[in-house]
């Protein structure tokens, strides 16, 4: 399967680093987080995953070291329903995305306790799979092209505000799922 990142941005995560992967993988996961948080708030029984989702992603924003407990929280994500084989596979938008983004978390998890750049290029590439299917969903929609713009803006050197705009650009994502939603 071909992936989606653009080859500059893999061959900078290649070149970068364990830290520059380390905010690579924290920006593209804070830009899914809204499509896990939001879409399992009202969900019972799913309270301590969305408290581990959310601390999850504000530890990786310390990018200058990798999580100590990056392996065992791995462990725990994988137990989450939405990375459980079903057999009719999934359909539901809800879930789609939801989905997306505990994947995007696990391969960010991995990337930063490992600092392995084929770890980061599957973080990305499972935010950009997501970003495309909105825009297939979303007349008029660039959230595939924003993605990749924001990709190559957290690998840059000037990577001031990025946090800033990973938070709008899930607020965005969010918003676009919850329009696909029957009312």
């Amino acid at each position: 399967m071909e992936k989606l990142v653009e080859k500059a941005v893999a061959e900078a995560l290649g070149d970068g680093g364990s830290q520059a992967i380390r905010l690579y993988v924290a920006a593209s996961t804070e830009r899914m987080t809204p499509l896990f948080m939001g879409l399992r708030a009202n969900t019972p029984g799913r309270e301590s995953d969305l408290d581990f989702y959310a601390e999850s992603v504000r530890d990786l924003w310390h990018a200058h070291r990798p999580l100590a407990d990056a392996a065992e929280r791995v462990r725990l994500l994988e137990r989450f329903p939405e990375l459980q084989p079903i057999e009719e596979g999934i359909t539901d938008v809800v879930d789609t995305y939801a989905f997306f983004a505990v994947l995007t978390l696990r391969y960010a998890l991995l990337a930063n306790g490992s600092g392995n750049a084929d770890a980061a290029v599957s973080c990305g590439h499972a935010a950009l799979t997501a970003m495309g299917m909105l825009d297939l969903n979303v007349a008029g929609a660039s959230f595939l092209a924003e993605e990749q713009r924001l990709q190559s803006l957290s690998l840059s050197s000037d990577a001031a505000g990025l946090w800033d705009a990973s938070v709008t650009a899930g607020r965005e994502r969010f918003r676009a799922v919850l329009g696909r939603l029957p009312r």
